[in-house]
């Protein structure tokens, strides 16, 4: 299983950070948004607050790349109405892809039980 961290941030607006979390709650996501990350073979999604600052933790298969992945995910149904829904929300240039909008982090310390 490989894991992915991302980073995004917010507008800073209290109205638009409580319209994303509202968007991501389980009454407001909109069914075809996790249908379809599972469908491109991410198994496991979580997405952390602080203040305006967004962490992602993205986890898929090993045999699964991320980028085709996440080249499917953009062309799904629902996920450019979704993704500029979102967006303005966050900190991005219109238009741009969930790919474009989340940075990938670097892993640069780890705690094994070995």
């Amino acid at each position: 299983m490989k894991r992915y961290c991302l980073t995004l941030d917010l507008v800073p607006d209290k109205n638009l950070i409580d319209l994303y979390r509202r968007l991501h709650s389980p009454e407001g996501i909109w069914p075809e948004i996790p249908a379809g990350i599972r469908s491109v073979g991410i198994t496991g999604m979580d997405i952390y607050l602080h203040q305006t600052r967004l962490f992602m933790i993205l986890e898929m298969p090993d045999d699964i790349d991320r980028d085709e992945a996440m080249a499917r995910l953009a062309t799904l149904p629902r996920q450019q109405e979704w993704e500029e829904t979102v967006g303005k929300c966050q900190v991005c240039a219109p238009g741009s892809t969930s790919e474009a909008k989340w940075q990938l982090m670097e892993q640069i310390f780890t705690l094994n039980n070995h």
